[in-house]
């Protein structure tokens, strides 16, 4: 009974020690080479165009925890981290931002625009895939930007806990206040007020480029809830709305790209052999077609108003 009880202790203790090792190897494995790959990259983009290059993508890694892959959002921490590089970086150098999220914290994403809007020198955000909701807000406080042909942009209304303001204030259009329970009350309070904060804040943003007017006019457009959250905005419909937006993609924000893959599947989802074609086309500056009409915007008041 002793050498069995030995036996299961070490068996124990090796298992533990495994797991930990599986767990380590999966967290820090590899990551180093990847990392100086893409600083590699992102050092050679900003010596070509002579600006402070800072990279804010999400998306998840090809690392996952026990079989969970990693996924990330704007976050304060991201706002502090691009905040130090523009503080880092001289006033009359050019700012290029290669942006790549599905969004996050509203406080965060309106600290990095803020930031950005008062840059003196010009400021380019790079869309290669989408940038929607904080990201969307933050491309928004860029001189020009530069997105792929079929990469999308977001609307910017507010969400109350995963739901969208506007929604919520339906309901009282709709039900009567006495036949409304008191958290949707609560909830509609601060669904009116986060609608007037958002497009008071993104109307101050554009006035970089628009005048007051037109900037009032469209960030009520990207800010009522019109759209679901989640409806892309073309490149032809953000032309449509007047937004700075070109479609000459340098290939090396690509290349970039290709060092933040998605979580590693047992079968790839889709299947490619690369092949180099004589003349990439990112580079010509083709026709855009015409977005359909925008519906004319709902009343949102803004403050002073």
């Amino acid at each position: 009974m002793g050498i069995w009880f030995h036996l299961a202790q070490t068996a124990r203790l090796i298992f533990w020690l495994l797991l930990i090792a599986l767990i380590l190897l999966q967290v820090f494995g590899g990551g180093d080479t990847t990392q100086k790959k893409r600083d590699l990259l992102l050092d050679q983009f900003q010596s070509e165009r002579k600006s402070r290059a800072i990279a804010l993508i999400h998306r998840q890694e090809s690392r996952s925890i026990l079989g969970v892959p990693v996924s990330n959002h704007i976050n304060i921490e991201d706002s502090e981290a691009v905040l130090r590089a523009i503080r880092l970086t001289p006033d009359d150098q050019p700012i290029d931002l290669i942006l790549h999220t599905p969004g996050g914290l509203v406080l965060a994403a309106e600290q990095i625009a803020k930031a950005l809007v008062e840059r003196k020198a010009k400021v380019t955000v790079f869309i290669p895939h989408y940038a929607m909701s904080g990201g969307t807000l933050i491309a928004l406080a860029a001189d020009e930007i530069v997105m792929d042909r079929n990469a999308v942009l977001g609307p910017v209304d507010p969400q109350i806990g995963g739901v969208p303001a506007a929604s919520i204030l339906r309901v009282l259009s709709l039900k009567k206040p006495q036949n409304v329970s008191d958290e949707i009350l609560i909830m509609a309070d601060i669904a009116a007020k986060a609608r007037i904060q958002v497009a008071s804040f993104v109307a101050d943003v554009l006035t970089k480029h628009l005048p007051r007017k037109k900037a009032e006019e469209l960030a009520v457009i990207l800010s009522e809830g019109r759209w679901t959250h989640d409806f892309p905005i073309t490149v032809q419909l953000a032309t449509q709305l007047g937004l700075p937006v070109t479609i000459k993609m340098p290939r090396i924000v690509y290349e970039l790209m290709d060092f933040y893959p998605q979580a590693n599947t047992r079968r790839p989802s889709v299947v490619y052999v690369p092949t180099r074609s004589l003349s990439d086309g990112r580079d010509k500056d083709t026709p855009v077609a015409p977005a359909p009409a925008i519906p004319a915007p709902l009343p949102v008041p803004l403050p002073g108003k």
